[in-house]
């Protein structure tokens, strides 16, 4: 008998909150064009989810969050030479 894996949701929000911010911070590009760390966050989210995709994985995490009332933090972008 196999039995789904449930993500601590704690742990999925930090995960998603950072992979949301690298792409972010990266221009919203691809997850290939976003560096190791953020391939790494979207397999991890993948494996998390059961998905195989990271679209697929974001929205599932979105709706695992959101039904143990937690929300990601909005993603900001921190831009170079402002205060």
């Amino acid at each position: 008998m196999l039995i789904p894996l449930r993500p601590h949701p704690a742990t999925l929000r930090e995960l998603v909150e950072e992979y949301e911010g690298l792409l972010a911070g990266d221009g919203g590009r691809d997850v290939s064009a976003a560096g190791p760390r953020a391939r790494d966050l979207a397999y991890t989210l993948c494996v998390l989810t059961g998905t195989r995709e990271v679209g697929v994985a974001l929205e599932a995490a979105h709706r695992h969050l959101g039904a143990a009332g937690l929300r990601p933090a909005p993603v900001t972008v921190a831009r170079a030479g402002r205060n």
